[in-house]
């Protein structure tokens, strides 16, 4: 049986929620074609998803799976409302740039398929460490696409110029986007393979 700490790490290295699961995986993958755009997703994607699980978590376990899942629903789409204007107010261009992504991470499959089939049967802290590590694992690879594309297309990463020599603009389109994210997640179950064989 599973210790608690292995569960609660599970979204960061054994069950990351974009490179093991493949969940979340367009706004990976279109969204994030600079550093800052990243950060833009990820600091609405962590706010929203945090908050509406913790709120779900709290609808009674009773309900009919469908009517928890439209609870869940409406209250992740409730809080989207007032993190879209704190996010313009910091990123706006960014919001402008990743369009109808954005209204869709209220939506994400972290939020809607997670909190249904894993958190509900935690107690409240092991859903806080759950919730806390899966959010990250999505940060994560969020942030490091973001910052790749960025120094890979344009030479810069958070819009500051790095010495590189060459660069290939295709890394900011969403081709580039699938072949990063694919060689990221190679090296990611790579290393959860390496991990998994020191175990036993």
């Amino acid at each position: 049986m599973k210790s608690m700490k292995n569960r609660i790490t599970d979204g960061l290295l054994r069950d990351n929620t974009v490179l093991s699961a493949g969940m979340i995986i367009s706004p990976a993958i279109i969204c994030t074609t600079s550093f800052r755009d990243s950060l833009a997703l990820v600091y609405a994607f962590s706010v929203i998803t945090f908050f509406a699980d913790i709120i779900a978590y709290l609808i009674p376990k009773k309900l009919p799976y469908a009517v928890r899942v439209i609870w869940t629903s409406a209250i992740s789409s409730l809080l989207y409302v007032p993190v879209r204007e704190l996010t313009m107010m910091i990123y706006p261009e960014s919001v402008e740039r990743i369009g109808i992504y954005f209204p869709l991470i209220a939506v994400n499959s972290l939020i809607v398929y997670q909190t249904q089939h894993r958190f509900l049967n935690l107690d409240f802290r092991e859903l806080i460490g759950n919730l806390v590590f899966y959010i990250l694992g999505f940060d994560i690879v969020v942030l490091v696409c973001g910052a790749l594309r960025e120094l890979i297309a344009y030479g810069t990463v958070n819009n500051k110029v790095m010495n590189i020599s060459m660069t290939v603009s295709g890394a900011g389109l969403p081709f580039g986007g699938f072949i990063i994210l694919g060689i990221i997640c190679g090296i990611y179950r790579k290393i959860r393979s390496l991990l998994s064989s020191g175990e036993d």
